[in-house]
């Protein structure tokens, strides 16, 4: 990639005017889904532009009437989070397919066939979807995307969103690491210490994450804990 070419334009429409930043194409994309990315690493110069091919700069009294400040840091970080950013093909290619990847794992964790309340396979979601060519959008967010795609898929397929309840009993001598993987592995609604130091806990977890985490589980107990789904909701 020539250095020309190293950054992309991110920009905004404001009252009428136009608004540009200059910005490191991956790390922009990074910092708009909220990971930990400094915005000095993600700005290519913390100029503002009006048309950054001329040479064109935003002057301070219409970036105060645009925006309220004339801090380059504060307006570069609103126009990164809520303004549009210029993709080559190639770069918006990259983008959907990774969002893409990112629904169809959502979808597989957290859905299941309702008629079976066993996980849906992600090669079936993803046939799925291509069978009704629905598209997905590289900055809407994953989870709320998949809500709709869901909606969808349930046209020519049994399968929605759900959550399943586990019980969960570990003997004692594994209890005390299991407790503290149990609450990464879900949502911990009750527990018990039974008389011979066995541990009994109620967790909730995406429907379709089933099949992993009580292989964590059993991993942890070494294949001696008792699991069993109480009911899906």
């Amino acid at each position: 990639m020539s250095k020309k070419h190293d950054f992309i334009v991110a920009w905004m429409e404001v009252k009428g005017q136009r608004f540009e930043i200059l910005v490191k194409p991956e790390l922009a994309f990074k910092f708009r889904e909220g990971e930990k990315v400094s915005l000095d690493e993600v700005l290519w110069t913390d100029t503002i532009y009006r048309d950054h091919r001329k040479g064109l700069k935003a002057s301070p009294e219409a970036l105060k009437k645009a925006f309220g400040t004339d801090d380059p840091r504060k307006i570069a970080e609103i126009i990164l989070r809520k303004g549009e950013i210029q993709l080559t093909s190639e770069q918006r290619r990259k983008l959907i397919e990774a969002k893409r990847r990112q629904i169809i794992n959502y979808i597989a964790k957290n859905a299941v066939d309702p008629k079976t309340g066993k996980p849906i396979p992600e090669k079936r979601i993803e046939a799925a979807m291509e069978e009704l060519r629905i598209g997905v959008d590289p900055f809407k967010d994953a989870e709320a995307q998949a809500v709709e795609i869901v909606r969808k898929l349930a046209r020519i397929m049994p399968i929605k969103l759900a959550r399943a309840l586990l019980e969960v009993v570990i003997p004692p001598q594994y209890s005390g690491r299991a407790y503290k993987e149990l609450q990464r592995l879900g949502e911990v609604k009750k527990t018990d210490w039974l008389p011979d130091g066995s541990l009994k806990a109620e967790l909730e977890i995406p429907a379709g994450a089933q099949v992993e985490v009580v292989n964590k589980i059993q991993s942890i107990a070494r294949g001696n804990a008792s699991i069993t789904v109480k009911g899906l909701s």
